[in-house]
């Protein structure tokens, strides 16, 4: 199978690299970054243009990893956000469309298109109100997908991902607890520590792309990508410091961080009934994340 991977050199996307790799697939990439790696295409970063990679190649499958995954900077810079998480999604439909149409595209959406759900668990039906900019842009690129299937016949699916974690890791609250431990044993975080979150270790999350290759049909389809587990980020900080260091002491500041959500906790009841089974609780993925921490120290 020969699979196009779009954002490759981030953190998703280098996972997957590796994992479609070790499975023989023909990987392919593309990223603004540059990279020495045979089959890679650079793209640009003011312009981007798809058109060619699909000219010069057939894809079985196209993985898009590509974008922000910051919900601060969508606040900063909304025009850039909408930029990265949609525009460009809109330009890779096309060039599926005019020169690869029977490609499966793939794309990261988010579970901040929910917002702040009063219901839990929450399932791929429950209703989308987003309250950030990344959230609205996430959403805006699931549209297109829908859009793209509906009236053009494209194979399109979204995945919802939660609050995914790994080696490779540079930003959200694991490696915000890691960079604040470098400096103080006081530990400051925003909100109360009891808000929670559904973590999914990174392996678990390429299960799920593999099953959704398999299984998925392709129908401008969305999926919840977590581990449909409740976990306090009190209780997340707790157990990433029993694993890195043990004489840490956490303070909530008890002020909301703006666009964070009080409560997730996802519905995987779909996912389940094609074969996902998570294969890492918190403490396995994370005792794998610290210890890539202390390799890169």
């Amino acid at each position: 199978m020969k699979i196009l991977i779009i954002g490759s050199r981030g953190f998703i996307g280098s996972h997957c690299v590796a994992y479609f790799e070790s499975k023989k697939f023909e990987v392919w990439q593309a990223d603004v970054n540059e990279s020495s790696d045979e089959n890679f295409y650079k793209i640009n970063r003011q312009n981007s243009d798809y058109s060619i990679l699909f000219q010069e190649h057939q894809f079985d499958v196209c993985i898009n990893a590509s974008g922000s995954a910051h919900v601060g900077f969508s606040f900063e810079n909304p025009s850039k956000d909408f930029e990265l998480n949609v525009v460009n999604v809109q330009k890779i439909l096309v060039a599926i469309r005019d020169y690869n149409p029977e490609c499966k595209f793939i794309n990261f959406s988010s579970a901040a298109v929910y917002g702040n759900p009063k219901i839990l668990p929450i399932t791929e039906n429950t209703p989308c109100k987003p309250f950030s900019p990344y959230g609205f842009h996430k959403l805006q690129s699931e549209l297109l997908l829908t859009e793209y299937h509906k009236f053009f016949g494209l194979n399109t699916c979204s995945l919802r991902v939660f609050s995914a974690y790994g080696p490779g890791l540079k930003k959200q609250l694991f490696w915000d607890l890691y960079q604040k431990s470098l400096q103080s044993d006081v530990i400051s975080l925003f909100g109360t520590g009891n808000e929670t979150r559904d973590f999914i270790y990174i392996d678990d999350l390429l299960q799920i792309i593999d099953l959704v290759i398999e299984h998925s049909t392709f129908q401008g389809s969305i999926y919840n990508v977590a581990s449909n587990v409740g976990t306090t980020i009190a209780e997340a900080a707790q157990v990433f410091f029993k694993l890195f260091s043990s004489n840490k002491e956490i303070v909530f500041n008890e002020e909301v961080k703006v666009g964070d959500p009080n409560n997730w906790l996802a519905d995987m009841e779909i996912l389940k009934g094609k074969g996902f089974q998570p294969q890492f609780n918190l403490h396995l993925g994370l005792k794998k994340y610290v210890a890539w921490l202390r390799e890169n120290e």
